[in-house]
């Protein structure tokens, strides 16, 4: 279903309902495409046998879709929500100095998000186990590495390629977010400190953190999404993204390209249930070895159009 445009500076999204999660599984669903039904909504139950067709183009090209249009590639792939171009301010004069200079950055191509950081669920399918230290099927995944999530990816990749059209090459349509696409995101047409606004009371209708998370973390979505229609891009877990740590933005990419360097620490970005409100601002920058696993640390996908 085509939704109507998204401007950027209105920042309005129109959104249709959204199926339950299928129960079939990443295999069944790729059968199913390949069958004839890559061009169709699958909906699958007991036992993952087709029984019609939904909202949700399921297999269809999302290259065609407009901003603010929801899609998933597979029954077990995460729901992607689509992204709109536009320009930004990157960084806080509020922060620290990690953070500065603030400047411009322009995307210039809609891309897809995913509408939740990966779950446990979706995990499982594809890596056939889950280490998260709090578990439950749409918690997010987390006591995983930025490694672990790159080999995610590549394994999510390979199942879909022969089902997903791609035309800008590489090994497949998903990968991490840069990490200006993720502040982009975040913010969502926002200039505040979190995209709820500056003042701390609004946090708790948008985030799982330090003081409201029981100490751990929660099932994806139990807060409001951002204007884009992203949840918990503050709080429940941090979520690894494509850059390079580096100190400062001094000669920083203005095209929401990745940071690249000799020795590679990656950023994380968003803070976590464990977090306080001073590391949950939308330019807040942390980062990890890109072996570190922590009960913290999950990620988010990006995908391609």
């Amino acid at each position: 279903m085509r939704l109507p445009i998204m401007t950027i500076t209105a920042v309005v999204l129109w959104f249709s309902a959204l199926p339950a999660q299928a129960a079939c599984s990443l295999d069944d669903s790729l059968t199913l495409a390949k069958a004839g039904y890559s061009k169709v909504e699958i909906e699958c139950k007991d036992g993952g046998a087709p029984t019609g067709t939904d909202k949700s183009a399921l297999g269809s090209s999302p290259e065609t879709r407009s901003p603010g249009s929801v899609f998933r590639d597979c029954a077990d792939c995460p729901e992607m929500v689509v992204i709109p171009p536009g320009s930004f301010m990157m960084g806080s004069e509020d922060e620290d100095s990690e953070v500065k200079p603030v400047h411009r950055v322009t995307i210039s191509r809609p891309f897809a998000v995913g509408k939740y950081a990966v779950t446990q669920a979706e995990w499982e399918a594809v890596m056939g186990s889950n280490p998260s230290y709090f578990k439950g099927p749409h918690n997010p995944i987390e006591q995983v590495s930025w490694n672990e999530a790159q080999d995610f990816v590549n394994r999510l990749n390979a199942k879909v390629r022969s089902v997903v059209q791609v035309s800008t090459g590489g090994n497949g349509p998903y990968r991490l977010l840069t990490e200006a696409e993720w502040e982009y995101a975040a913010r969502a047409g926002t200039t505040t400190k979190w995209y709820c606004g500056d003042s701390e009371s609004c946090l708790s209708s948008v985030a799982v953190y330090a003081f409201n998370s029981n100490r751990r973390t929660a099932p994806v979505g139990s807060k409001s999404p951002n204007a884009f229609g992203l949840y918990d891009m503050h709080g429940n877990v941090w979520q690894g993204v494509q850059d390079c740590y580096v100190d400062s933005y001094a000669g920083a990419p203005s095209d929401g390209s990745a940071e690249s360097a000799s020795y590679c620490i990656r950023v994380y970005r968003g803070g976590s249930w464990g977090d306080p409100p001073r590391r949950l601002p939308s330019a807040f920058r942390s980062r990890y070895d890109p072996d570190y696993r922590f009960y913290t640390l999950g990620f988010r996908l990006a995908r391609t159009l």
